[in-house]
């Protein structure tokens, strides 16, 4: 592991960034928000995460088109995307991973598998 791995927490509702980036702090990860798609993209780039976890309902940009964007950007070639959204249909699970996400996730989710997800693709990429 690097000096210390970089997620991206890219998600409309504010309960669940501060949820998440808590849970996710604890296991000694760098963690940044963004509350919206445009932002997520912003802080992809700024930041080049390793990981980013993405909601896909949003205002404005949606998930799929973040990932999609993230996918064409060379510098973030290295980044795994983890959809974790309330979007649970298999047409959702299909655009997910057409649009370049690695891991889908459908809310309500466990903390401790969503833990686990993470510490899977830090240590088997």
């Amino acid at each position: 592991m690097k000096e210390q791995n970089t997620i991206l927490l890219v998600d409309d509702e504010p309960n669940i960034l501060l949820a998440l980036e808590f849970i996710i702090k604890q296991k000694g990860f760098k963690v940044v928000t963004a509350a919206n798609g445009s932002e997520g993209i912003q802080m992809a780039r700024q930041h080049l995460p390793d990981l980013v976890i993405l909601d896909v309902m949003m205002p404005g940009l949606d998930g799929f088109a973040v990932a999609k964007t993230i996918r064409q950007d060379k510098r973030l070639n290295h980044t795994t995307i983890v959809f974790l959204t309330a979007k649970g249909t298999n047409q959702d699970f299909a655009q997910g991973y057409a649009s370049g996400g690695e891991i889908y996730l459908t809310k309500p989710f466990d903390n401790q598998e969503l833990l686990n997800i993470i510490s899977e693709v830090f240590e088997f990429g």
